[in-house]
């Protein structure tokens, strides 16, 4: 096995195509089909599906590049340790969030530091959040709740409580507060099962005894909030997330005592890429 040989496997894999790859390796298309069958040539094994002209991973593929992505991130790392004199000064940076609102606020700070940094944000819940991290499309993550798990480098954004919300319309948007009993008989417009302020209400509702009637599920924050405003139920969120909208209004939970602590987070294997290092500083010194 050979260094090459890997490097032209982690490229094909990562860019869906041999074409791709080569154009990213600065090499010819057969150069690097070359290496890939010489690789699965001497362990015979079978790394790719060729059918036409679409390429995909084989269940032995797919676990090679779990292990050539760890191999290559290693690698960017110790360049950038040979290289920690220079300045950051260009490269690409990806952030997923459960909600954009909390990652705003380091976003043009680091901007202005680093005009030459591409950042990427995307939105997603929890468990998307996780996966992301764990499967190296994204450098950062900021989500709802600071995980338990150890390996995960993490910064405490901010904690606010749960509420709900309602249209400005409708007979429970008129309701100062609302206790817990109430949502009952309320109709309750949720997001997706992975999103972990749902979770998090809906446990502490079994353990009120609580039986809750979810009428409408949504993908996504902003669903919830459509549906919410044409008059139809009634949605939770964390009050840093409410936002401004003149349709809806937010309405206190009178006897719960329940909020989210929004974390920035990062894989501890991968703390010491410069960029990312860069911005959780920036997030860490505030």
């Amino acid at each position: 096995m050979r260094y090459v040989q890997l490097r032209a496997f982690h490229n094909v894999a990562i860019s869906g195509g041999f074409s791709r790859a080569a154009a990213a390796l600065h090499l010819t298309q057969p150069a690097i089909s070359d290496q890939v069958r010489k690789l699965e040539t001497e362990y015979d094994v079978r790394l790719f599906n060729r059918e036409k002209k679409q390429v995909t991973l084989t269940a032995s593929g797919e676990k090679l590049l779990e292990i050539t992505r760890r191999m290559f991130e290693f690698e960017d790392q110790a360049l950038e340790l040979l290289s920690q004199s220079r300045a950051v000064k260009s490269g690409r940076l990806s952030i997923i969030a459960d909600s954009a609102h909390h990652v705003t606020g380091i976003l043009g700070p680091f901007r202005m530091k680093y005009p030459e940094i591409f950042v990427s944000l995307s939105v997603g819940n929890t468990e998307s959040v996780i996966n992301s991290l764990a499967n190296y499309e994204a450098d950062i993550g900021v989500l709802g709740d600071m995980p338990n798990s150890g390996e995960y480098e993490v910064i405490k954004l901010s904690s606010t409580p749960i509420i709900a919300f309602a249209s400005v319309r409708s007979r429970i948007g008129q309701r100062k507060s609302i206790r817990m009993a109430d949502f009952a008989q309320l109709p309750l417009v949720m997001r997706e099962p992975g999103s972990k302020t749902r979770a998090k209400f809906e446990e502490f509702a079994r353990e009120t005894g609580v039986v809750l009637k979810t009428r409408i599920e949504a993908e996504g924050r902003e669903a919830v909030r459509e549906i919410v405003a044409s008059g139809d139920g009634v949605g939770i969120v964390s009050e840093a997330e409410f936002g401004k909208d003149s349709r809806l209004v937010k309405i206190p939970i009178s006897d719960a005592n329940l909020a989210m602590d929004e974390a920035l987070i990062c894989l501890k294997e991968r703390q010491e890429s410069q960029l990312i290092r860069s911005f959780m500083d920036m997030a860490r010194n505030g």
